[in-house]
This record gives C-alpha cells, sequence and structure tokens, in this order.
C-alpha cells in the first residue's frame, strides 16, 4: 500500500476502463463547434448535468458568447481548493475529407480514438471528471475542494474570460489551478509546465492608388504597395534574427538559474525535430539555444502576405494594395498593449502612410518553479504513472493561463494528457486509450496528494 493509498482507486479505474472509453467516446460524439456556434449548450448542459450528479453544484454563467461551466464541490474545510481548468469547445474537423471516419463517430483503431475533442480538450478534462467521480465511488468524498471551468471559447480565443474571472472572481478562489491540454513530451513522457508565452497579432496594410494599374504604363510612377511593406518588415527584424522594433526586448526578464536548470535536462533529438520540419538549418539567431527560442525571447512571425495576382500563369498588374498579418510571441513581462504601442510607433515613424491595425492578444504567464504545489504535483504523476516529468519553465503556444496568474494571483500548471501526435487541430484527431485511462489516474493522485499535502502541513 502506497502512503497515499491509491492502489483501491487505481484498481477501480483498470476495472471501469472500457467503461470509461466507452463514456468519453459517447461525450466527444456532441459537437460543440464555437467558431461556429454548433452544439455549444448542448454539450455545456451535457457537462452541468454530469457535475450535478457527482454532487458538485453546477451551473452554465452566460458570457457575452458561449456560456462557462463552472462546478464547486467545497465540503472539506481546512483542506486547500484546487481549479481544474479546461474547455469544451472544439476546432471545426474540415477539411472533412481528410478524416478516415466521421469526426464526431468516435472509432478505435489500433490502441487509439480518433475524433474530434478527444485530445483537445474533451478527452483529457473528461479524464478529470473520471478521476472526480472514482473518488468519490471508491472513498465517499474528494480528499480537497474542487472547482471545474471548463469554457466554450477557448478555440476561438478566450476573448471573454478576463472579463468573466474579473466578474466571477469570488467564486474562483483556489490555492492552485491545474489545466490537461496539450500533449505529453514527444518520448511519451510526462510533464508540468510552469509558464506560457502570450500573443499579439496585427495587420499593416497599405493601399497607394484607387485602383491595380498596369505594370508596364504606371510601373515605376505608382508606388507599389508590396514594396513599400516589404521595406517596412525589413526595419522589423535583421537578417541575424534580432527584432528591431524600438523598444521591443528592453524589458525581456531572462530566465532564473532554476529555469535554466530544468531546461538543460529536457530531451533534444535536434536532427530528428529537423527531419521531421524538412529543414537544413535553424531560424537565425543561429547561436540561440532550441528551447530558448521557444521560452525566453519574443518571436515576430509573418503569418501572411497578400496582394496582387496568385493564379496561373501571369498577370503584369501593378496591385494597388498589400496586406501582411503578423503574430509576435511576447514572454514576461511584455502585455499586447505595450507591443502594440511600439509597432505602432514604429510604423509611424519608418512608414507612416502603413495602416497598423491590432487584432487580437493573449498575456503572458508564469508561476514560478519553486512554487510549493510543484514538488506535490510532481510527485503525484509519479504515483500514477511510476516516472518523473520533465519540468518546462514555459511552452511557445499561448493558453489563457494569465486569467489565474494575474487577475485571481494563483499559481497555475499545466499537465497533458494527450499523446504528441494527437493531431489536435487537424484531421483524424486522436488520443490513446492508455494515456486515457493514465489521465485518469494522473488526476486521482493528483487531488489525493494535493489534500494530503496540505493536511500534514497544517498540522
Amino acid at each position: 500500500m502506497t502512503a497515499t493509498g491509491l492502489e483501491p482507486v487505481f484498481a477501480h479505474i483498470d476495472a471501469h476502463a472500457d467503461d470509461f472509453v466507452a463514456r468519453v467516446m459517447e461525450y466527444v460524439s456532441h459537437p460543440s463547434i464555437s467558431a461556429q456556434n454548433k452544439g455549444i449548450r448542448e454539450v455545456a448542459d451535457i457537462l452541468v448535468a454530469k457535475l450535478s450528479a457527482m454532487g458538485f453544484e453546477a451551473e452554465t454563467i452566460a458570457t457575452r458568447n458561449h456560456p462557462m461551466v463552472l462546478g464547486r464541490w467545497e465540503k472539506k474545510p481546512g483542506k486547500p481548493t484546487v481549479l481544474l481548468y479546461g474547455h469544451y469547445d472544439v476546432q471545426p474537423p474540415e477539411p472533412l475529407g481528410e478524416w478516415n471516419n466521421p469526426p464526431f463517430e468516435p472509432t478505435i483503431r489500433d490502441g487509439r480514438i480518433y475524433a474530434r475533442g478527444i485530445g483537445d480538450n474533451k478527452g483529457q478534462h473528461f479524464a478529470q471528471l473520471m478521476a472526480i467521480e472514482t473518488l468519490l465511488e471508491t472513498r465517499g468524498e474528494l480528499p480537497c475542494n474542487v472547482l471545474f471551468l471548463l469554457e466554450g471559447e477557448e478555440e476561438i480565443g478566450s476573448p471573454h474570460i478576463a472579463e468573466f474571472v474579473t466578474e466571477h472572481a469570488g467564486k474562483l478562489k483556489a490555492d492552485l489551478v491545474i489545466t490537461s491540454d496539450g500533449p505529453l513530451h514527444e518520448s511519451g513522457r510526462p510533464i508540468i509546465t510552469f509558464g506560457v508565452r502570450g500573443v499579439a497579432s496585427f495587420e499593416l496594410r497599405c493601399r497607394t492608388a484607387r485602383r491595380d494599374a498596369h505594370s508596364g504604363n504606371f510601373g515605376g510612377v505608382m508606388p507599389h504597395p508590396i514594396w513599400k511593406l516589404v521595406h517596412l518588415l525589413s526595419t522589423m527584424k535583421n537578417e541575424a534574427g534580432e527584432i528591431t522594433i524600438e523598444g521591443i526586448n528592453e524589458p525581456v526578464i531572462p530566465p532564473t538559474n532554476m529555469e535554466r536548470e530544468a531546461v538543460s535536462r529536457l530531451p533534444l533529438d535536434l536532427e530528428a525535430i529537423k527531419a521531421d520540419l524538412g529543414i537544413t538549418e535553424l531560424d537565425a539567431p543561429v547561436d540561440r539555444a532550441y528551447y530558448d527560442r521557444l521560452m525566453f525571447h519574443p518571436t515576430l512571425t509573418i503569418n501572411g502576405f497578400h496582394s496582387g495576382y496568385g493564379g496561373e500563369g501571369t498577370k503584369t498588374v501593378l496591385p494597388c494594395e498589400a496586406i501582411v498579418k503578423c503574430d509576435i510571441r511576447l514572454v514576461e513581462p511584455l502585455t499586447p498593449d505595450y507591443v502594440f504601442d511600439k509597432v505602432r510607433a514604429h510604423v509611424e515613424r519608418h512608414a507612416p502612410d502603413v495602416a497598423f491595425i491590432p487584432a487580437n492578444g493573449m498575456l503572458p504567464s508564469k508561476t514560478p518553479m519553486d512554487s510549493p504545489f510543484a514538488a506535490t504535483i510532481e510527485q503525484a504523476i509519479i504515483d500514477a504513472r511510476g516516472e518523473a516529468p520533465l519540468l518546462y519553465p514555459t511552452v511557445g503556444g499561448s493558453l489563457p493561463d494569465y486569467v489565474f496568474t494575474k487577475i485571481l494571483k494563483t499559481p497555475a500548471f499545466v499537465v497533458p494528457y494527450a499523446n504528441a501526435d494527437e493531431a489536435n487541430h487537424a484531421p483524424n484527431e486522436n488520443l490513446e486509450i492508455e494515456l486515457f485511462i493514465k489521465g485518469i489516474k494522473t488526476g486521482a493522485a493528483l487531488l489525493t496528494r494535493i489534500g494530503r499535502t496540505e493536511a500534514a502541513s497544517a498540522s
């Protein structure tokens, strides 16, 4: 018997594994596509019914678009409270012709469930729900207080979550937040992520005339919008790979020694990554370490350049308008507003006739790696999986963790359950059944360890 007494819990999970698989397949068969407003209310109601059946105070709470689902189980006075975050909306399934089974008709092949949303994020938060159900059935109660927050707009950029969290902060008070989203390491090893980068997206638009023109009759006469944007972009990032927008890099906080040490222990097969991408070299700066690129520096990416003729053959046209879409990934303490101000000033300085149009933004988030909950989460993963997790100071993508760390002032951690090749956002999204079951065990171990550790420290 382990110190946490998890053997009966794990035995229950193993005995009911087939039932858990059947139930998650039924759950993901219900579409909930936020971008198309399909099935959102129906799935929100399913979740409220499920949480209510487990003894939670559950409700949907309206936002200016899709509702939040909030469940509260607060029956352990003096014990810590963990907020489990996930999202019940999914990406559109198109292109449908590339799926090997209809995206909302879950199918098992080679030990994996294939369906839209199975990895991102329905299968992962359903594993948390099954962990809670298992603890209630085997022990009659939960070892700590639990809040379950499920968002219906994550796949469209979480536009209303900050407003929601600010308005309902009193209902969301917790000691820590855990999100189970994203993939494990490529090796299959579990991970704990302590932070995420933010993002600031924008457009640059240049219009130089009332209409397109003949390149022979007006080339060299009519100003060219594409060249104007090309020259402007060249002032924003140099050939050495350095972002040269004035002031962008000045506030950036360098990594701590603890973060550096954690990164040094992360496995890296750089040649395999290059082979998978079909590249022979990394982007500039050439001397920047691989994980530094994804964790500790802002990046400027041109997402798309649109102008002129792109069809078959040639067309001797001089376009009158050009548009470029960009994003800048943010590290602490950069904010979208700060970056937008710097980009706007840069554009006005170098190309005042180009329009700068800010789009969506998301703040970065970071929880210190020496948080007292870090060791608790790490030990819970060892309890459930028998191996220690890799520790990521931050990851390259963006999640709305800032609402927890910056608005609620609560430490936030990401503990994913899905396989690295889950194909989230792509056709044939999938989740390994073995990892789904391990996710349920990990969820049970997390709640057990959180409750036990706090009880020990309180005594």
